[in-house]
């Protein structure tokens, strides 16, 4: 059995580390580059860099802040956010990054999996979806709808048939953030994540929502999911990784220890 991952989530707004709560009310909590470092020395698994309004505001992603973080971390680092084309995902791998995730562009043009995982290995591609709950209908199925532009824009895609596209095109790997759930530290949405890991045969990344280890747990186990990815409960300081990773082997979890 693969080891579960533990992912911290630095969410980027003009080159400062940022949080918010779902989607809204953001706000600068510090630097990137020094959260990054001191995440990389206390154990954390693996890290993810989004550019939260490179695409709401249609810019592109801040190469220079992403090489400083690739630069002070020699663990998988994955980057997104403003990434519309190939060449922009080549030029984030090339700036260090291990993977690239894409989100609103691949919405908008799903060839943009396919072809960023042919040119990069379906081991590098990410596929990140925010997802908003809306209740089921004739066109959203499973009741949970996929919308982009962070959080600004409905998509009328339904997240488990979108997840299932996501696979077929060549994502080798998945991040689901429940919008409801998002900086609320009241534990992930497990029915989400556990239909989508159902649902398809690659990683699932767990996002939006802890606060304890017991939500990671849960979400790891009840979930399904492979990783869990982290945010407010180590940004505010209210548990270190190695607590983390010390209550889920307890727990007997398969884990990287530090």
């Amino acid at each position: 059995m693969l080891s579960k991952r533990i992912i911290s989530c630095l969410d980027v707004r003009d080159g400062k580390l940022a949080k918010s709560v779902k989607f809204v009310n953001t706000v600068d909590i510090g630097d990137p580059v020094v959260t990054a470092k001191k995440y990389y020395d206390e154990g954390i698994d693996e890290l993810v860099f989004y550019d939260i309004t490179a695409s709401s505001n249609n810019h592109n992603i801040m190469i220079d802040v992403v090489s400083r973080v690739a630069s002070t971390i020699f663990i998988p680092f994955s980057v997104g956010g403003g990434l519309r084309t190939v060449q922009d995902c080549t030029k984030v791998r090339m700036a260090g990054a291990e993977k690239i995730n894409v989100n609103t562009a691949a919405v908008a043009n799903p060839s943009l999996i396919s072809e960023a995982s042919l040119a990069l290995g379906a081991q590098a591609v990410v596929l990140s979806m925010d997802v908003l709950k809306t209740g089921v209908s004739e066109n959203i199925p499973s009741g949970y709808e996929i919308v982009t532009h962070g959080g600004r824009n409905k998509t009328g895609l339904d997240a488990i048939e979108w997840a299932k596209t996501g696979e077929q095109l060549g994502a080798g790997e998945l991040v689901v953030n429940s919008i409801d759930a998002d900086g609320t530290k009241e534990g992930y949405e497990i029915n989400l994540t556990r239909m989508i890991a159902q649902a398809v045969t690659i990683p699932v990344i767990a996002s939006g929502g802890g606060g304890k280890p017991e939500h990671l747990y849960n979400v790891l186990t009840e979930g399904h999911a492979d990783a869990a990815l982290v945010a407010s409960m180590l940004h505010y300081s209210e548990y270190t990784i190695r607590e983390i990773k010390e209550y889920l082997h307890s727990r007997g979890i398969k884990i990287r220890r530090t």
